[in-house]
């Protein structure tokens, strides 16, 4: 797909049903087949609607920004903040970021970690992880940014153990080469 003028702002709680939608959306196009589906079928618009309002109006410790698109609306969306753990000597996290499928690959996900990682450093970060599932497609999206694979991990969803893929950036800077998702 072609790169696409996307604009990046602030999430507002009028927006937590669209980020509702492409977070859904994304989880069942990507973990179909990888995550039990009734873990997938237990996601709800109204509960993840119920989240993302909640989040966005905290306005603590989880920043959350979306990606629009003219007349679509939101088509992406991404949640940061301070690293959850340490451990892996990263002082700041991307916690989610979801592109709705029909958009993957027009620039939304760079246009999402561009204004992640900007947030991050005027906060004084300077070094950020993500984890993935271990089979999510994402990490060569991960990879093309510049994140070099630094950690595995096992984590849990719902009882069931999930192997997970720290992708890390010890300079908040992103890779330039490619134009992925």
């Amino acid at each position: 797909m072609d790169q696409l003028v996307v604009a990046v702002r602030q999430a507002r709680p009028e927006d937590a049903a669209q980020i509702a939608r492409v977070y859904i959306e994304s989880w069942h196009d990507t973990y179909a087949g990888i995550l039990p589906a009734r873990l997938l079928c237990a996601m709800t618009e109204k509960g993840q609607s119920a989240r993302w309002r909640a989040a966005v109006r905290a306005r603590g410790r989880e920043s959350v920004l979306v990606a629009e698109y003219g007349p679509n609306g939101v088509v992406g969306m991404t949640s940061f903040g301070p690293a959850r753990d340490g451990a892996a000597g990263f002082d700041s996290e991307i916690y989610t970021l979801y592109v709705d499928p029909a958009f993957y690959g027009c620039g939304c996900g760079r246009a999402l970690m561009r204004g992640a990682f900007a947030m991050l450093r005027k906060r004084g970060h300077s070094s950020c992880i993500v984890w993935a599932h271990a089979k999510n497609p994402a990490r060569f999206f991960y990879e093309a940014m510049g994140g070099r694979l630094i950690a595995e991990r096992r984590a849990h969803m719902m009882g069931d153990d999930v192997p997970e893929n720290g992708f890390g950036w010890r300079k908040l800077a992103l890779a330039e080469r490619s134009s992925a998702h």
